[in-house]
This record gives C-alpha cells, structure tokens and sequence, in this order.
C-alpha cells in the first residue's frame, strides 16, 4: 500500500465530506466485525426518535430491496469462491442503489441519515485488506457515489479478536462469510481503517470500541451532540 495514494484519495474525500450537502445530516459508523457499532447505532437512533429529531437509520450493504438482495449474495457463506473484485464492485452497487433511493431522498428532507457503513468501509475491507488498493476501490466507489459523501465517519476501534469473540458468544447474530475470514484479514481491516484515519484530518472520529455499551454510547452521544446539535 502507497501512503501517498492513501493521502491524495483522503485529501478529495476531506473536501467533499460535509461540503457537498445543503441538506440533512449524514453520519456513518464504521468499524471491524463485532466491534459494536450496530449495537450502538439502534440506540442512538432510539435516543433521537426521543428527542424527536428527524432521522432515519439504514444499512450497507442492504438498507432497500435491491441492496438486501445484494447483500445476500456478498455474505452468503457458501460462496467461498467469490472473487475480491467481484465483492468490491458488487458492494459499490449495493452502496449506489442505496444511496439514490433511501439517502439521498432523507437528506433532500432534512433528516439525519444513521448508517452502518459507506465507503470507508470498502476502503479498509476491499481496499487495503484484500490487497486490490485504496486507489482502485476509490475510483470504483466514486462512480458510483458521485458527490455524496458522510458528514462524518465514527470509527469502533477494536482488537479483531476481541470483536471475533463477541460474535461467537453473541447467538442471536448471523455469522457471515466476512466473519469467517482468518484472524489475519481481520487485523489488516483493522490496518486498513488506521490508514484512512490517519488521513482524514478529523473527518473521522475514533472511538475505543472495547468499552462496555454504556461508555460507548455515552461517548459517541456526545460526538453527535456537537455536530448536530
């Protein structure tokens, strides 16, 4: 991985993150397989339906139909066979379809805009994890997002076998065909986050992920609280 491709794709995501929205609010969480997130998503979004701000909360890949259905090819554990190119530009058109018809209509209404994952993702997973470059899935993605990119990026950084652990004890959740992957893919998506971090001149946010719930979400609570509030 070349850090200074790593910088020159940050410094055009840093001009557009919070610059390309007149309306709404979008904010992502990110982070590696049982880091929390999800967990912490729902509350925030049970906390603002409190508050009674506008929002709605959402999914990649998923989030509609078409992407659902997307999603469902991607993590199926029996297609062990899937191709790392394949993955990336299957995710990119899960992410597009999701984008024109659930976030950008919330956004064209003012809403707040919760979601489980956007590009980052794709930048430390496909990216720098499988090895085909930050470069590359970049240029993928930005053909098929355009200008929309995230307010801000809340990243749950975790030990991978800290959050691996998790989801073995946790039943009740699926166990995909990411988190099956070996321990290795696991910590170079944890590297691969790092670097876009690094670069993203305050864009993104880290969090300590391997604090209980309560701490995490008392602590990302506050971080919304500053931006939207």
């Amino acid at each position: 991985m070349i850090i200074d491709d790593i910088i020159s794709i940050e410094m055009c995501l840093i001009k557009e993150r919070g610059n390309n929205m007149k309306n709404g609010y979008f904010i992502v969480f990110e982070g590696g397989e049982g880091s929390g997130k999800s967990t912490i998503l729902q509350k925030i979004y049970n906390w603002m339906l409190e508050e009674k701000k506008p929002c709605i909360i959402t999914r990649e890949p998923g989030g509609i139909k078409i992407s659902e259905q997307i999603r469902e090819v991607i993590l199926d554990p029996s297609n062990t066979e899937m191709d790392g190119r394949t993955e990336a530009l299957l995710y990119a058109a899960a992410r597009r379809q999701h984008l024109v018809q659930k976030v950008i209509p919330a956004l064209k209404e003012d809403k707040i805009v919760l979601c489980d994952r956007f590009i980052d993702s794709s930048l430390a997973y496909q990216g720098f994890a499988r090895g085909i470059g930050i470069k590359e899935i970049y240029k993928i993605n930005e053909f098929a997002i355009g200008k929309y990119m995230p307010n801000i990026s809340i990243l749950f950084e975790i030990d991978p076998k800290i959050g691996l652990d998790r989801i073995n004890k946790n039943k009740s959740r699926e166990v995909n065909r990411i988190d099956l992957e070996k321990i290795d893919f696991h910590n170079k998506v944890r590297e691969g986050y790092n670097e876009v971090f690094e670069t993203s001149k305050g864009k993104m946010i880290k969090i300590d992920a391997s604090k209980t719930i309560e701490q995490v979400y008392e602590e990302v609570k506050k971080i919304i609280m500053l931006h939207i509030d």
